[in-house]
C-alpha cells in the first residue's frame, strides 16, 4: 500500500511538471534565461513571435511556480530584470538534454 502511495506522488509530481513545462513558450523562456538575467524586452527580441501579453502571462506563472525571479533594479532608470532560480537553473539543465535529443532527431 505504502508503494501505491509513493508511486501516485511521483506520478502526481510528474503530471505537474508537464503541466508547467506544456505550456506554448515556456521552454524557450526558460532556454532564453539560461544564458543569465534578462530583462522583458530582452526575452521578446529572443522570442519574437511571442506577444507581450503571453510573455507577461509566462513571466507570472514562472514566478508563481518559483522558477523565475523577478528583481527590480532602482537605478535611474528603473528596470526589471528575470532570473532562473536555482531550481530553474536545474531545470534548464534538464532541457538541455531535450535541446540535444532535438537536434539530433529533428
Amino acid at each position: 500500500m505504502s508503494e501505491t502511495i509513493h508511486q501516485d506522488k511521483v506520478c502526481e509530481k510528474i503530471e505537474q511538471s508537464y503541466h508547467i513545462l506544456g505550456k506554448k513558450w515556456m521552454g524557450l523562456i526558460i532556454h532564453a534565461l539560461m544564458e543569465g538575467p534578462k530583462r522583458f524586452s530582452e526575452i521578446q527580441t529572443f522570442i519574437p513571435d511571442l506577444s507581450k501579453r503571453m510573455l507577461n502571462e509566462r513571466m507570472k506563472e514562472l514566478e508563481e511556480c518559483g522558477i523565475v525571479l523577478r528583481n527590480v533594479i532602482t537605478d535611474r532608470p528603473v528596470r526589471t530584470e528575470y532570473s532562473l532560480t536555482k531550481k530553474g537553473h536545474e531545470l534548464g539543465r534538464a532541457l538541455e538534454a531535450v535541446e540535444v535529443w532535438a537536434e539530433k532527431w529533428l
